[in-house]
């Protein structure tokens, strides 16, 4: 993992919903990577993706958003956000 600059976030989304979507993942890392956020995929299935992403938080604010939204072929119902304790990063 890397280690987030001053002023940056660590959190741990959980999105849940349809996402079973091929599309989904590539979306999801495309707009993480024009806002500048580093992703890690931890868990994908067909009704739950798990990402921990790291940036300035107004940032991953934009990212929850357009998840929401979403791909036409994807239904997010929900997306649960927690902030990751740097003690518990290597």
């Amino acid at each position: 993992m890397t280690q987030t600059r001053q002023g940056e976030l660590r959190e741990r989304m959980t999105i849940l919903g349809d996402v079973d979507a091929a599309s989904f993942i590539p979306w999801i890392r495309r707009h993480a990577d024009k806002l500048g956020l580093s992703q890690d995929f931890f868990y994908t299935g067909t009704d739950r993706i798990e990402l921990e992403v790291a940036g300035p938080v107004e940032l991953i604010d934009m990212l929850e958003m357009g998840c929401s939204l979403g791909p036409i072929d994807v239904w997010v119902d929900e997306i649960h956000r927690r902030i990751v304790d740097p003690a518990d990063t290597p």
